[in-house]
């Protein structure tokens, strides 16, 4: 893997790639406040592998050049003070198409979770050319369609965390927002939700960000309309949807396939709101090495 800082409009972002530039590239994209390390190095460089060790597909179809990066204010991306973002949601949906610019790749197979996968439909239906095939994760629409269906919200626990959230950590103490990412994860993910891991997880983004607050930024920054509605998405589209989301509930993952031509809805058993568990790796890998197989 290597790791690089790459200048776009207004901001450094820090970026990863695993695997053989000359694979087709995957571009993973985060969820909101999300820096890259949600996507597990195991995770990316099974993808970049062509599936884990010792499964069906290792040695059959060629890896992947995967992509994995942090959003501004997360990580070691450009960070602004906390509460004083100098971007909008414009910059956040337009930096994958920036990112693939500068790394020199013309088309990218998109994949993103919870915002990420926003940003991920926004991109296929305003920069068509860029997208390969997209992967949504624990999404949903991001146009409305007047005569579909009305969409269920979150669960009263899950509305509670935005409604009335929990105390902001001690900043200045590394093992208080350890705590207070991992309680953050834990409120949104399934009844498999793997504790070990998001603690790894969240001690990695703690001591590699340049600031932690600074990701609450992404509550702040404004969006406009996107120019388009899912009917323009014209590329294979895979949709992964965690049956015990609580805060987009399966439906969302229904409508988001329903809407987009040809599109495949997979239900992921026991998953919430979350990044792809290693539970589910078993599917999720293949399905996605399988949507982004060279045609």
């Amino acid at each position: 893997m290597t790791e690089t800082l790459v200048d776009v409009p207004g901001a450094l972002l820090c970026a990863e790639t695993f695997g053989d530039p000359a694979d087709p590239a995957i571009l993973l994209i985060g969820g909101i406040g999300g820096p890259m390390d949600w996507w597990q190095e195991d995770f990316c460089q099974a993808l970049a592998d062509g599936g884990p060790p010792g499964s069906t597909t290792t040695g059959g179809p060629p890896g992947r050049y995967v992509i994995r990066y942090d959003h501004r204010d997360t990580g070691r991306s450009r960070t602004d003070p906390p509460g004083a973002p100098s971007y909008t949601g414009d910059d956040l949906a337009l930096d994958p198409v920036r990112l693939l610019d500068a790394l020199g790749i013309g088309r990218a197979h998109l994949a993103g979770v919870s915002m990420g996968g926003g940003i991920a439909q926004q991109t296929a239906i305003e920069h068509r050319r860029r997208v390969a095939s997209l992967t949504l994760m624990s999404t949903s629409p991001v146009t409305h369609d007047p005569d579909g269906p009305t969409l269920p919200g979150p669960t009263p626990e899950a509305a509670a965390q935005f409604h009335s959230p929990p105390p902001d950590p001690d900043w200045s103490d590394p093992d208080d927002v350890v705590r207070s990412i991992v309680a953050a994860e834990r409120a949104f993910a399934g009844p498999g939700y793997d504790e070990a891991a998001a603690l790894a997880t969240a001690r990695q983004i703690v001591r590699r960000s340049i600031d932690p607050a600074a990701a609450a930024n992404h509550f702040l920054v404004e969006s406009r309309p996107v120019r388009g509605t899912l009917a323009d998405i014209a590329v294979p589209t895979l949709v992964l949807h965690g049956d015990a989301d609580p805060l987009f509930p399966p439906e969302h993952g229904a409508a988001l396939a329903a809407a987009i031509t040809g599109a495949r809805l997979v239900l992921l058993p026991g998953v919430g709101h979350q990044y792809p568990p290693r539970s589910a790796w078993d599917v999720v890998v293949p399905e996605m090495l399988a949507i982004s197989a060279p045609a």
